[in-house]
């Protein structure tokens, strides 16, 4: 028992007695130095997802650089339930990506401020 209390003793002092929080852990970092995408012309496409759903292409001078072919942050393959909602995301995506925010996170909480969700 005298064992194991200075063990215990020891590992407490080689952590400084520090012990886990259970603080949440910040979300990945987004960075939000100079875009590559700063000056670029974008457009978009909404394009058919499963069960009659709709999602989004995202295009930069052209080039295809994001394909989202189901909703964002939400398991499974289906889209949006109308082209309205699946235009509103795709947007607010060339919107992040305009300001340099890679990768253009969207978060579950930003689709129901649009109403997309």
């Amino acid at each position: 028992m005298t064992r194991l209390f200075l063990l215990l003793i020891a590992c407490l002092s080689a952590t400084g007695g520090r012990a886990q929080t259970g603080a949440a852990r910040p979300a990945a970092a987004t960075s939000t130095t100079a875009s590559p995408y700063s000056k670029s012309k974008f457009a978009y496409k909404i394009i058919p997802a499963p069960g009659g759903t709709w999602c989004y292409d995202i295009y930069a001078d052209g080039r295809m650089v994001i394909h989202q072919p189901s909703v964002p942050g939400l398991p499974g393959t289906t889209g949006f339930r109308n082209k309205e909602s699946a235009e509103k995301v795709a947007l607010l995506v060339m919107d992040k990506l305009r300001k340099g925010g890679m990768p253009p996170t969207i978060a579950i909480a930003e689709m129901k401020k649009l109403g997309a969700l």
